[in-house]
């Protein structure tokens, strides 16, 4: 549904869901304490007065809550789903209906739907770009550097827009501060560990309601979201196998308790398949011929390339969905691969994401970012910048605070003998 209502432009599936993406969204903020704090404050302070803010996101209960913050907090805000299957509608009508965001994202929506919602986007002129992937800023960098100059920073809370940022300043193209969210302590080691972990396992099981106890689970990649991954399938008894191409993660995987194969090993004894790498054709056309039948295969990095699903579409005899987003491809020797959301998000294909109380922390982490790129704007060198560690540690106290947990701190006598390199033992 395109539409333009008095005060705004939009792109939804139907404005009539937002009754229950109200109820959603309220259900959501219960577990979101430390964002609703930041809220609060923006509606005070207004961080974001006249400036144009876009933010290119999955669309669920959790991001609406952070744009209704930057809103509150004065941005002239536009939003965009990151990934053609991550949008939940009601969601998003709710946000048009109630809120009055203009929302650009639809479920299911096609390649060509999803690069004009980005150029909807860059027509706003942002100052500020929040990317889930840096598909937004590549598009700036590539096909609009006349908006460059407008632009006061990005930030990033994917491990797959952190390495193209590296990438874009290693080339000499990122002309402009980014903040790495992706790297902030409360961010990565909740968000990419329990986040991940949780909801990646919550996809595969609404989308197909097999047992996991018992079942040998690859997981491709052991960073933290393929360590958060590793440990729910084994706490859901799963015989996991680990597959690395850093020594060191491989070592880590072992000594966790995990075995570590080559894929090619790994790919004749999984029966389910989980990539969580950030990389290209982990699982591709020599693997998927020696699969066991009725392998099942899906992945949990942002991007769809993971699993060489084009390679695998030229083998099959006959591809059928077999339940929603699940499809099964009869290969030639007989057996079938079962592929799940298309290789996209499992998390966000066939479930909700990740919990509220996870990306609480994450999208308090986003919110500060941008007020710190607008509080230090033309201050900051062109590349990546990290969260400030005092942020950082701010949004773990909020955190604990709204948990009812209290920790110690330390005494002055303690203070000092850290402090000092004249104390021995």
């Amino acid at each position: 549904m395109t539409a333009t209502t008095a005060r705004i432009k939009y792109e939804i599936k139907d404005i009539n869901l937002a009754p229950s993406g109200r109820q959603r969204i309220e259900w959501a903020g219960r577990e979101m304490p430390v964002l609703k704090q930041i809220r609060d404050r923006f509606a005070q302070e207004k961080p974001f007065a006249g400036i144009r803010l876009i933010a290119c996101c999955h669309v669920t209960t959790e991001t609406a809550h952070l744009a209704i913050a930057l809103k509150a907090g004065g941005a002239d805000a536009i939003l965009i789903a990151s990934n053609p299957l991550s949008t939940q509608d009601d969601v998003a009508a709710s946000l048009v209906a109630d809120h009055e965001i203009p929302v650009f994202a639809m479920k299911g929506e096609d390649n060509d739907t999803y690069h004009r919602h980005v150029q909807i986007a860059l027509d706003h002129r942002p100052n500020i770009i929040i990317d889930d992937g840096s598909d937004v800023v590549a598009t700036l960098i590539q096909e609009r550097q006349h908006q460059v100059a407008d632009l006061i920073g990005t930030t990033e809370e994917t491990t797959t827009g952190i390495v193209r940022l590296k990438a874009m300043f290693r080339d000499g193209v990122l002309t402009f501060p980014a903040m790495n969210v992706n790297d902030a302590d409360t961010k990565h080691f909740f968000d990419n560990r329990y986040g991940t972990g949780q909801s990646t396992l919550d996809g595969i099981i609404r989308a197909t309601n097999v047992l996991l106890a018992g079942k040998a689970i690859v997981v491709a990649g052991y960073g933290w979201c393929g360590k958060g991954t590793a440990q729910r399938a084994r706490g859901l008894g799963g015989n996991v196998i680990i597959t690395e191409i850093d020594p060191i993660r491989a070592i880590e995987a072992v000594m966790d308790g995990f075995r570590v194969l080559p894929m090619a090993e790994a790919a004749t004894q999984g029966d389910i398949f989980i990539t969580v790498t950030g990389n290209k054709h982990v699982i591709r056309a020599e693997h998927f011929e020696v699969m066991k039948d009725g392998a099942i295969v899906c992945n949990s990095g942002h991007f769809d390339i993971e699993i060489d699903l084009k390679s695998l579409g030229a083998k099959a005899k006959e591809v059928k969905e077999v339940r929603n987003f699940t499809q099964e491809y009869q290969m030639p020797n007989g057996k079938a691969v079962v592929v799940l959301g298309e290789g996209r998000l499992i998390n966000l294909a066939a479930a909700e994401g990740h919990p509220s109380a996870v990306m609480d922390m994450s999208f308090a982490n986003q919110a500060l970012a941008c007020e710190y790129l607008v509080k230090n704007k033309g201050k900051l060198e062109p590349g990546l910048h990290s969260i400030p560690v005092e942020v950082d540690a701010n949004i773990a106290k909020l955190k604990l605070q709204a948990m009812g947990i209290n920790i110690d701190t330390l005494t002055s006598e303690q203070t000092e003998y850290i402090n000092s390199w004249t104390a021995g033992t």
